[in-house]
């Protein structure tokens, strides 16, 4: 049976981390950039991030197995510095992902991660490898960050340049 307990990656962007954060903590723009997630709402009026605002997500991780939903509930909505939530599913436990932004001059080290606070049940696992096809759950998740945390990295950098030609073209006093 897998066992799942805690992973991190870090990358660091060339962006603020006001930028940065403004990109991972709208988890409407999810699916952009993690390869697992197909879409993600706001949910009970929530517009943003707050503690406690609570979201559905639609994950899939193989185009020839089911999708599935949960509802994560944010846990922290730090501006520029950190952004996190707790998702539990009844025989797939808790986890929570964490985003952690760290100023270095212009630039923001980027840390994805997730903790397992309950772990995945035997039917979980069961369910995890027979229906939806993961044999090495540790391994596709760490798969997954990599991929979401390029990508966050290439919008964020993206972003940051046009804010740059903006600031640039405004009129000075």
């Amino acid at each position: 049976m897998q066992t799942l307990d805690h992973d991190e990656l870090s990358v660091t962007v060339d962006a603020r981390p006001d930028v940065v954060y403004a990109l991972i903590s709208d988890v409407t723009r999810t699916p952009e950039f993690s390869p697992e997630i197909i879409s993600c709402s706001w949910l009970d009026g929530a517009t943003g991030p707050a503690v406690g605002a609570r979201f559905k997500a639609t994950n899939k991780t193989n185009r020839n197995r089911p999708s599935w939903n949960n509802t994560p509930v944010v846990t922290v909505a730090d501006p520029g510095r950190e952004f996190a939530f707790s998702r539990s599913e009844k025989f797939a436990g808790t986890i929570v992902w964490r985003y952690l932004l760290e100023p270095e001059g212009n630039r923001t080290r980027l840390t994805e991660s997730y903790t397992v606070l309950k772990p995945v049940s035997r039917l979980g696992w069961f369910v995890i490898e027979k229906v939806f096809g993961n044999s090495d759950r540790r391994a596709d998740l760490r798969s997954g960050m990599i991929k979401t945390l390029r990508r966050v990295s290439t919008a964020a950098e993206g972003d940051q340049r046009a804010l740059d030609s903006r600031i640039a073209a405004e009129p000075h006093a």
